[in-house]
């Protein structure tokens, strides 16, 4: 009997990074799932179904000790699929912003997720096979008023994503940027969001549905994914629009209502 696959998948405690386990699960995977929050152990119950060997990792990524933690887990086993979905958010102007949770933000989306991809890739590149998909953002491509850091990580991975797989053509590994835009997740409350224009619509992505679409672009090999006919517009307008007017387009949708002169 061949062994199953094994999918590891970051930031799988809720949002978009659950819906990917369960999906990965419903494949046949057996799963490491991994948060630096405490509700991974509950997620990783609600996957234990129909013969699914799961484990969580609770490890903060966005330190060397948790990416250790996360890998002594793995340990020798081949992992078919890497999900480098982890990441967080922070509103609100830059200027106004913690120097504390800047930092947090950088050493998880950027820091973290780097190195998580480079073991990854070291080991599928050695083994001639394995799939990557890195969780990056239609923010990425716009200047982000009063969410700039967060654009700017979110610019860093699409840019990643895109170059290694490049570098990583002829190995047997692939690289899949999932560029998804608002997500009704827990994200935005996480991120100090939930008194802006985009905090509170309505209109946000369905985390299931962008899980799908993913996972749909990482089996099938894809460069990326948009999900959605309003992240296609946004990408589209990316490429034709003057920065200026991106930045200020971005402010209309991230700019808290007490300081919006709106």
């Amino acid at each position: 009997m061949a062994a199953r696959a094994l999918a590891v998948i970051t930031g799988a405690s809720t949002g978009i990074g659950f819906e990917l386990a369960r999906l990965a699960a419903e494949d046949g995977c057996d799963l490491i799932v991994t948060s630096n929050e405490a509700e991974i152990v509950a997620a990783a119950e609600d996957l234990r179904r129909d013969g699914t060997n799961v484990e969580a990792v609770q490890a903060d990524l966005a330190t060397a000790h948790g990416v250790d933690a996360l890998w002594a887990a793995i340990g020798d086993r081949p992992v078919d699929y890497m999900l480098a979905n982890a990441g967080r958010g922070l509103g609100d102007a830059f200027l106004d912003q913690s120097p504390d949770r800047i930092e947090e933000v950088i050493h998880l989306n950027v820091t973290g997720t780097t190195a998580v991809v480079q073991r990854a890739a070291r080991a599928m590149r050695d083994a001639g096979q394995g799939r990557i998909l890195i969780t990056g953002s239609i923010a990425g491509e716009m200047p982000g008023s009063f969410q700039a850091v967060y654009n700017a990580t979110k610019a860093y991975l699409d840019t990643l994503s895109y170059g290694i797989r490049n570098e990583l053509k002829e190995t047997g590994v692939s690289v899949t940027c999932l560029m998804p835009g608002p997500v009704e997740t827990e994200f935005f409350h996480r991120a100090d969001m939930d008194d802006t224009p985009v905090g509170q619509s309505d209109s946000k992505a369905d985390p299931a549905k962008v899980a799908r679409d993913g996972w749909a672009a990482l089996k099938a090999g894809c460069s990326g994914v948009s999900p959605g006919l309003m992240t296609k517009v946004q990408s589209a307008l990316s490429g034709v629009v003057p920065d200026s007017v991106l930045a200020r387009l971005h402010r209309d949708m991230a700019e808290p209502k007490e300081n919006s002169n709106g």
